[in-house]
């Protein structure tokens, strides 16, 4: 015997996808990759954590390419799937969706899930009561959520480490305060009207959809027009009116599911997050009448123009192309990373003629730091087409801890005939080269140091 095999809703669906993503979030700031976070921007240390790298502020040219990844990886969502990571994966949701099915709903009994327009009664005393008790549940789990939103700024070693000095970080602990009251503001009071009003995505959106965007969609042909643009307002269709063929039975179970407060069947709308739960209430009533649902999760073209879902077309494929071509050049300014950090700065003083040994110095400040987990030993040398023609005076390989700085001033001399001009003095480009003796392959960098050389009338005889 043939058994029904019932689909999940999609409501399930987004709620394991809220488990995921919520994992995701809590435990991506404990994972390290040799030492270092997967994702880290440390203003208190100045450093860039990415996939387990670090980059200093001097090395901050990948945050155009990362920015780039992020607006152009959302343009592509919002095109294909429509607003998938507000109603899927956004925290917002994520957040009201606990508040209010889970705390109030679920928890404490305060209101239906499938009733989203309904408020609880809080003439009722025990109402008042409830509703003080999910606040208290809620600033707690706001307080986590805050500090979570901090170890991607401050790691968790770190952050624990500095609650137990609070007074010495006022600063932090004002952030994670501030935060989860916002929070609490933003998911109590303010609700969805944050998506609808404060949100500037759902005023992206709408330059970015077409035909082919799949979304929640209702199907005028089979349920009727509902709504009367003309007089603007919906036009509730039965049995009893004009056309009998209309399937919609006007129960209205799509519109007091909808989290934003919008009915579905007027159209694409702005306030919309594709969170699919008018999909779900019109697959259950339609269902029990042996129909499919009259709200679909599907494109303009394939509901109403019947020309068919497609997902690859040029839109997808350019924003595909454009995001591996960012994605290509993340890998290689990521390959151009540097395992210490090298400052060259010359000197107030041009040069110096010395007349007992006729030689020319250019003195300069060096500014090295290790920027890796290791103490290393630097050295540095002359490279390039000057290396037998100017020496370092002044410098004795030196041994620096990790994360130190350490600051040295050295000068470069020559004895020979660099330029022989008697009109000016010229500037010649040195390349030095400083690098670790225990790792001289890869912590290595190569610095430009601009050396003065006087005039040929100056020049001892």
């Amino acid at each position: 015997m043939e058994q029904k095999v019932e689909k999940m809703s999609y409501r399930i669906k987004r709620y394991w996808a809220y488990v995921v993503a919520s994992i995701v979030a809590v435990g991506l700031p404990f994972i390290q990759i040799g030492g270092n976070q997967v994702f880290l921007l440390s203003f208190d240390k100045k450093q860039l954590h990415l996939m387990g790298t670090v980059f200093d502020m001097q090395e901050l040219y990948m945050m155009p390419f990362l920015l780039m990844l992020l607006f152009l990886g959302i343009f592509a969502v919002t095109a294909i799937g429509g607003r998938a990571w507000c109603g899927w994966a956004c925290p917002q949701t994520i957040f009201r969706v606990i508040y209010r099915d889970f705390i109030e709903s679920k928890l404490l009994g305060m209101r239906r899930i499938k009733n989203k327009q309904k408020d609880p009664d809080y003439s009722k005393p025990e109402n008042k009561a409830k509703k003080a008790i999910a606040i208290a549940i809620w600033s707690f789990l706001a307080l986590l959520a805050a500090a979570d939103f901090m170890w991607f700024f401050v790691p968790p070693a770190d952050f624990f480490a500095y609650l137990a000095d609070p007074a010495e970080h006022t600063t932090m602990i004002g952030f994670v305060v501030g935060i989860a009251a916002f929070l609490v503001y933003d998911v109590v009071f303010l609700q969805e009207n944050f998506c609808v009003y404060v949100c500037p995505y759902s005023r992206v959106q709408s330059v970015l959809y077409d035909n082919d965007t799949v979304q929640a969609i209702y199907n005028p042909s089979r349920g009727g027009e509902i709504y009367d643009a003309a007089k603007n307002k919906v036009v509730f269709k039965t049995k009893d009116l004009a056309n009998p063929t209309d399937e919609c039975t006007a129960c209205e179970s799509c519109v007091t599911v909808c989290p934003t407060h919008i009915d579905i069947r007027k159209g694409t709308q702005l306030e919309c997050i594709n969170c699919l739960e008018c999909v779900d209430a019109c697959t259950t009533v339609m269902g029990k009448l042996g129909k499919e649902s009259l709200v679909q999760w599907s494109s303009t073209n394939d509901v109403i123009h019947k020309k068919g879902l497609k997902l690859v077309r040029a839109k997808s494929i350019g924003y595909a192309a454009a995001l591996l071509i960012v994605i290509g050049m993340l890998f290689v300014m990521g390959g151009k990373k540097e395992y210490m950090l090298l400052n060259v700065n010359k000197t107030t003083e041009l040069y110096k003629i010395h007349e007992e040994d006729k030689t020319v110095t250019n003195s300069f400040v060096l500014l090295f730091q290790n920027t890796q987990k290791e103490s290393y030993t630097y050295n540095l040398e002359v490279v390039g087409q000057y290396k037998d023609k100017i020496e370092i005076l002044r410098f004795q390989p030196f041994k620096l801890s990790k994360g130190k700085l350490a600051k040295k001033v050295i000068q470069l001399s020559t004895k020979d005939l660099l330029i022989d001009d008697a009109r000016q003095d010229t500037p010649i480009t040195v390349k030095l080269k400083a690098y670790a003796q225990e790792d001289p392959e890869r912590v290595v960098v190569l610095r430009d140091a601009v050396f003065i050389f006087p005039r040929s009338d100056k020049l001892p005889k």
